[in-house]
């Protein structure tokens, strides 16, 4: 496809801009300024990457952390555009296989926009909610037919209450909050082009199909120009993947260093190689669905698990001495040698009718590369996400979400504890031909805008354990 088509698929916006365009300012400069100017992206450094938000000035944010992705984003697709020239746009031949690092970075910086407070946790107790409401609404229409009802009838009845009531997760509210909920001119969203809105797709496909799937309303727009652009069913661009291993590769070092920093993670034999620590990657690792592991046994895993731990050890080993036997700037060296290797292993190649973005290693994917940061980041999850003050943190933050939105769905006192701005725009979407929300959803959305702190003062405001002044805006 000529070069002039592909830029102007990549640069075309849902909707045209109503203002005089910035003429000095390219498109993803534009869509960046959007981004970082966004309400959204200052909430995120009110919300959780590890350790709850305000537990410490050093410990990362969701913000800290999605900047840090962006730069290693942004260098990694530069070089890959050096050493891959057929990821230039001059050299594609399809809008989804270039790989330009301002549009990269504009992905990484949003990948956490829908992020709920709270962290994972929040994002698991807004599924579980939904999940247990839809059950319910099953319920109560099952009980009106008679007999006991076949396994078709229970489908039946489920289905269309599914659609309504669709589902909870982050990737699919960063849509929502991207394209839906943020506010520009006369418009809903933030009216991004559609080159970042799928470098942030990294689940390309509808919620009604696999549940880590975007909701209907954005899928809609997002699907049109994927069959605009022709990308193949599943198949993100590689701007998308990038960002997807950026990301994880963030993951694996810069959470293994705050853990170190907070004490949870210490750097020595007996703790790397401890028995316990082992079987708990191990086990967290056979929970996991991705390829590379497919049809590795337990035995396997666990040798993986253990010159993976070696590895960490044995270059830790080897800077302290350079670093003047420094802990802090030993913890720092070895983040930046982990980052370093991993950025400095990324390469391109073919996937069937596609590409793909990987770790590469004499022209082939390099699966122990993979496996390798599949391994750090399970060793950052069982380290501390199931550490026990972290626990306790999560179980408090389970309870404050649920009797949120039991305050929510309170017929009568909800239309007077939700911000007026929240209720015009519900009124103003029933009024649409097709209506985005139900009730239910709003508030699920209302929910998993909230910071950590936000969260915790309106549910204190709501059950009385703590009141700050009424003059305080919301």
């Amino acid at each position: 496809m000529e070069t002039i088509k592909l830029k102007e698929l990549r640069e075309h916006r849902q909707y045209p801009e109503q203002t005089k365009v910035d003429a000095s300012r390219a498109v993803y400069e534009r869509d960046y300024s959007r981004l970082i100017h966004s309400p959204t992206f200052r909430r995120l450094q009110g919300k959780s990457q590890v350790f709850g938000a305000g537990t410490g000035d050093y410990y990362r944010t969701r913000l800290t952390h999605s900047l840090e992705v962006a730069q290693i984003a942004r260098e990694a697709a530069r070089s890959l555009a050096r050493a891959y020239p057929e990821v230039l746009p001059e050299a594609a031949d399809n809008a989804g296989l270039i790989i330009d690092s301002e549009v990269v970075e504009c992905a990484a910086i949003a990948h956490d926009f829908g992020h709920p407070p709270f962290g994972h946790k929040g994002e698991e107790v807004l599924q579980g909610i939904l999940e247990r409401l839809i059950d319910q609404r099953t319920e109560e229409e099952l009980i009106e037919l008679p007999g006991v009802p076949t396994a078709e009838q229970v489908a039946s009845v489920r289905e269309p209450i599914r659609r309504k009531y669709e589902h909870f997760e982050g990737n699919a509210h960063n849509f929502r909050l991207i394209m839906f909920l943020e506010k520009r001119e006369d418009v809903n969203g933030l009216n991004l082009s559609d080159a970042v809105l799928l470098g942030i797709n990294k689940y390309p496909f509808s919620g009604l199909e696999n549940p880590k799937g975007m909701y209907r309303h954005e899928w809609e727009y997002i699907s049109h120009i994927r069959r605009e652009w022709g990308i193949p069913n599943r198949k993100r661009t590689l701007e998308a993947q990038l960002m997807d291993l950026c990301d994880d590769i963030a993951y694996s070092a810069h959470d293994l260093e705050d853990g170190i920093k907070a004490g949870k993670i210490e750097v020595h034999e007996h703790f790397l190689r401890d028995g316990h620590l082992n079987r708990l990657i191990v086990e967290k690792i056979m929970t996991l669905e991705d390829e590379f592991w497919k049809g590795w046994t337990r035995e396997q895993v666990e040798l993986k698990v253990g010159q993976v731990l070696d590895s960490f050890l044995r270059i830790w080993n080897e800077k302290m001495p350079v670093c003047e036997n420094d802990y802090s700037r030993t913890r720092r060296e070895v983040k930046a040698y982990w980052v370093s290797l991993f950025v400095g292993s990324l390469g391109v190649i073919s996937d069937g009718d596609w590409k793909k973005v990987t770790f590469v290693r004499e022209g082939v994917e390099d699966e122990d590369m993979l496996r390798t940061v599949s391994v750090l980041k399970s060793f950052a999850w069982v380290t501390m996400i199931r550490d026990l003050r972290v626990q306790r943190l999560q179980k408090r933050s389970e309870w404050i979400i649920k009797r949120l939105w039991e305050a929510f769905m309170d017929p009568i006192a909800s239309k007077a504890i939700i911000p007026p701005d929240w209720l015009r725009r519900y009124e103003a979407d029933q009024r649409r031909p097709n209506p985005i929300w139900t009730w239910e959803h709003m508030v699920i959305d209302y929910i998993a805008g909230m910071t950590d702190a936000y969260a915790e003062k309106i549910y204190n405001e709501l059950y009385g354990l703590k009141v700050g002044s009424i003059y305080e805006l919301d």
